[in-house]
């Protein structure tokens, strides 16, 4: 989930960006400090939006940098248990499809790809479904859902489900619609008294 939040942080202004204004200063900092960084308890840093106030900066003996005391806005993504989201295919292996949700990539395991019996082709880097026939690449554009998020700055481990309905590839939605549209609609019975 996409969330704009506001933090307290300490922000190291280097000597090399004293010539510019203050806030300027200290958003480029942050810039380079936060964004594309993960924190597991608020989850990827992707913009610095408003800097909100600056307090003012002190020196650190043998450190030519001055930090700022500052309370700002960021633009953050941090995935929830169960949230669906749409992704689109990155990576295809024997053992499940890589999906890029936002900045991050999760895994589907190839046994949640599809409620059917799956397999992989390796030529082609493609699953296909046995009864069905929907296949899923590199570059399909899905709905998922997260059934498991671990999010670590060594590593971050994020876990997709496609088996439940409305998930999957937007072709094989599109394609279901489609098909319930078609199919006739059952007349109501009409109860009469006797």
């Amino acid at each position: 989930m996409y969330k704009i939040i506001t933090i307290e942080d300490e922000v190291r202004v280097p000597p090399t960006k004293f010539g510019m204004d203050i806030k300027d200063a200290i958003k480029d900092s942050l810039e380079d400090q936060l964004e594309g960084k993960i924190k597991p308890d608020i989850g990827v840093f992707l913009a610095v939006t408003e800097i909100l106030d600056v307090k003012e900066g002190k020196i650190i003996p043998n450190d030519g940098a001055i930090y700022y005391p500052s309370k700002l806005r960021v633009l953050v993504f941090n995935p929830e248990d169960q949230e669906v989201l749409p992704g689109v295919v990155v990576d295809i292996t024997e053992f499940g499809a890589f999906i890029r949700i936002g900045p991050l990539d999760g895994l589907v395991h190839v046994s949640q790809i599809i409620d059917d019996r799956i397999s992989y082709d390796a030529k082609n880097a493609t699953f296909v479904a046995r009864k069905s026939k929907k296949t899923l690449k590199e570059g399909d554009v899905v709905r998922c859902r997260i059934v498991g998020v671990s999010l670590g700055k060594a590593q971050t481990k994020i876990s997709l489900t496609m088996r439940q309905p409305w998930l999957g590839s937007m072709k094989w939605i599109e394609a279901d619609k489609k098909a319930l549209e078609k199919k006739p609609k059952a007349k109501p019975k009409v109860k009469t008294k006797k």
